[in-house]
C-alpha cells in the first residue's frame, strides 16, 4: 500500500520500535505485566521497579527528582491537574489565573471552567507573531494572582516563549508558573530549574511514544501545592488515584531517553527541515508565515496562501498527510484559535496550512512534499483565476466527510475555466460568502433564442463550492435560461450530498447562477414587444 507521507507529527508521531519493544515485554505472562502497587510479591515489584524507572528517565529530560513526576493519562489531564489541582490549593485570596489566548484547549477550557466556579482569569493576546509581550505579562500579574500557564511550544505554531524570562518574572512576584511542555520534548531542552517552573505537563504521543500516558512535574521544594482530582487509591502519593498502566509508563519513559540522547541531532535535523520547507514554500509567491520568522521550534510550521482554501489545498494532496491546526480545532471545524488570536483576517485563517516533519522525515521527503504543493497550487490558482486546471488527484474517500460526488468533481473540475475573450453571448454572475473568503462565478454562452449552449465556473474556496460550481456549470447547459432557473440550491446540495456544514457552497452556486440568469437576460436577450 503506497501510504501519504507523513508530515503531521504535531499531532501524534509513531511509536518508536525501542519503544514497542519495552512496551511488550510488560504485557505478556513472561512480562512485567504485575500491578507494580501489588509489592507483596515478585510480579509486583518487578513492575514498580520498571515504573521507577521510567521515572526518572523522565525526570532526567526536564532536570527534576524522580518523585517529583506524577503520571498521568497524558497532556491534557496533566493540564487540569496543574491548574484545576491547584486552584483547589489556592491559600485564601488567591483567585486569579493568567494564560495565553494562544495556549491549548486543555488549559484555556480548565480556565473556563475554573471561571464558573468564580476564579477570574485573564487571557493575554500575543503580539501578531505569537511570542507574549514580557512587559503585558508582568501588568497582569496581581496580588491575587495564583499562576500563569504557558506553552513552550506552541502546537500550531512552533513558536516558542522566552520561559526564563517568564520564570524569573513569576517567582520574583510570588506566582506558581506552569509550563504546557506537550510538544517540547525532542524539539527544544527542557530544564524546570532553569525556567524557575513549579509545574510542567508532557505527552508521550508527541514524542514518539504511546498514547495514553503523560507526566506532570509538581516541585517539591518550595513546595507547589496541588490537590488531587481523582480519588480512589492513593497511587502518585496521592495525587493520581487509579493503577498504574506499567506498559504504557515504561514506554513514555523509554520514549524521553532515547529524546534526550538524541534531542541535539534531533532539534537539528528538524531545523534544517523546517528551514528549507519554507525557502522552497516562499519560492511559490503569496505565501505568508504564521509564526515568528526565528522564534520557533523545528518541525512546526505554519503558513497561509494568498487566495486559496486549506481545505481544498488538503484534499488537492493526497499524497501528503498535512492539518490545517492542531487535531483538536480540526475535529471541531472551526478555524484555529490560535491563528485568531495573533489577529489573522478571515482569508488567512481559511487558508492556514500546517506542516510538522518529524525524526524520520528526510530533505528528499520535503522536496518531494514541495513539488506536490507547487502542483496543488498551480492548480487551485488556475481554478480561481479562471484559467482550466489539470485533472488533480483523487482525494481519499470520506475526506472531510464529502461523498464521492463532490470528490470526482472536484478532483476533475471539467467545466472550470473562462470564455475566450471576445465570446458572444456570454453572461456572468458572481456570488460571495459573507466573510469574503469564498467566491463563485458562473458564466453562460447564450445564443438569441435564450438556449445555454455552454457554461463554466471559476471558484475560489472549499471543496464543495468548486463541486457546486462544476455541477451548476453542467445542469444548465442545454436548457434555455428560463428552465435554468429551476435549478435551486437544494437541488445542487442533493445532487452532491453535501454534509449540512457546506450547504453555504450550495447556495452560493444557486446565487451565481441567478446572477449570470439576471445578466443575460438583461444584456443578451431581446426584450419583448411592449416593453420598457
Amino acid at each position: 500500500m503506497n501510504r501519504p507521507l507523513y508530515l503531521d507529527h504535531a499531532a501524534t508521531t509513531p511509536v518508536d520500535a525501542r519503544v514497542v519493544a519495552a512496551m511488550v515485554d510488560c504485557l505478556g505472562a513472561d512480562g512485567a505485566f504485575g500491578n507494580p502497587a501489588s509489592v507483596t510479591h515478585g510480579y509486583g515489584r518487578e513492575a514498580a521497579e520498571r515504573v521507577e524507572a521510567a521515572r526518572a528517565e523522565v525526570a532526567a529530560l526536564i532536570g527534576c527528582e524522580r518523585r517529583e513526576i506524577v503520571w498521568t493519562s497524558g497532556a491534557t489531564e496533566a493540564d487540569n491537574l496543574a491548574l484545576s489541582g491547584a486552584a483547589r490549593a489556592a491559600p485564601r485570596g488567591k483567585r486569579h489565573i493568567v494564560t495565553l489566548a494562544t495556549e491549548h484547549k486543555a488549559v484555556l477550557d480548565t480556565c473556563r471552567q475554573l471561571a464558573r466556579g468564580g476564579w477570574e482569569i485573564t487571557c493575554l493576546a500575543p503580539a501578531a507573531d505569537g511570542v507574549l509581550d514580557l512587559d503585558q505579562l508582568a501588568a497582569a500579574l496581581r496580588d491575587d494572582t495564583l499562576l500563569v500557564s504557558v506553552m513552550a511550544v506552541n502546537n500550531e505554531t512552533g513558536v516558542t516563549q522566552d520561559l526564563e524570562a517568564i520564570g524569573r518574572l513569576t517567582r520574583s512576584r510570588g506566582v506558581l508558573f506552569h509550563i504546557d511542555a506537550a510538544q517540547a520534548a525532542g524539539r527544544i531542552a527542557l530544564d524546570v530549574a532553569r525556567f524557575e517552573a513549579d509545574l510542567m505537563s508532557l505527552s508521550a504521543h508527541k514524542a514518539y511514544g504511546p498514547k495514553g500516558v503523560g507526566a506532570l512535574y509538581v516541585r517539591r521544594w518550595p513546595r507547589a501545592r496541588v490537590e488531587p482530582l481523582l480519588h480512589g487509591g492513593g497511587q502518585e502519593h496521592g495525587l493520581r488515584a487509579g493503577t498504574l498502566a506499567t506498559h504504557q509508563i515504561v514506554g513514555m519513559g523509554e520514549a524521553c531517553r532515547l529524546a534526550r540522547e538524541a534531542l541535539e541531532r534531533d532539534a537539528a535535523h528538524l531545523r534544517a527541515l523546517r528551514e528549507r520547507l519554507w525557502a522552497g514554500l516562499r519560492e511559490l509567491g503569496g505565501v505568508q508565515l504564521n509564526g515568528h520568522a526565528t522564534r520557533a521550534a523545528g518541525g512546526i510550521l505554519n503558513v497561509s496562501v494568498d487566495g486559496l482554501g486549506a481545505e481544498s489545498l488538503l484534499l488537492a494532496l493526497p499524497g501528503l498527510a498535512l492539518s490545517a491546526g492542531s487535531a483538536c480545532t480540526s475535529v471541531a471545524d472551526e478555524p484555529s484559535h490560535v491563528l485568531r488570536a495573533m489577529g489573522l483576517d478571515a482569508a488567512r485563517l481559511r487558508s492556514a496550512l500546517r506542516f510538522s516533519p518529524g525524526r524520520h522525515t528526510t530533505v528528499e521527503d520535503i522536496d518531494r512534499a514541495l513539488e506536490a504543493v507547487r502542483r496543488a497550487v498551480a492548480r487551485l490558482r488556475a481554478l480561481a483565476g479562471g484559467r482550466r486546471p489539470a485533472p488533480g488527484a483523487a482525494p481519499a474517500a470520506g475526506a472531510f466527510g464529502y461523498g464521492p460526488v463532490v470528490l470526482e468533481r472536484f478532483a476533475a473540475a471539467a467545466r472550470a475555466g473562462d470564455f475566450e475573450p471576445g465570446t458572444p453571448g456570454v453572461a456572468r454572475g458572481q456570488a460571495d460568502d459573507p466573510a469574503g473568503t469564498e467566491t463563485l462565478t458562473v458564466q453562460l454562452r447564450v445564443d438569441a433564442r435564450g438556449m445555454i449552449a455552454q457554461a463554466r465556473f471559476r471558484a475560489h474556496g472549499s471543496p464543495a463550492l468548486i463541486a457546486a460550481g462544476d455541477f451548476t456549470a453542467e445542469s444548465v447547459s442545454g436548457r434555455t435560461v428560463e428552465e435554468a432557473r429551476g435549478l435551486t440550491h437544494r437541488h445542487i446540495a442533493e445532487a452532491l450530498r453535501l454534509p449540512p456544514s457546506r450547504l453555504p457552497a450550495a447556495v452560493l452556486a444557486g446565487q451565481a447562477l441567478i446572477a449570470a440568469l439576471d445578466d443575460a437576460v438583461a444584456r443578451l436577450l431581446p426584450r419583448p414587444v411592449g416593453a420598457a
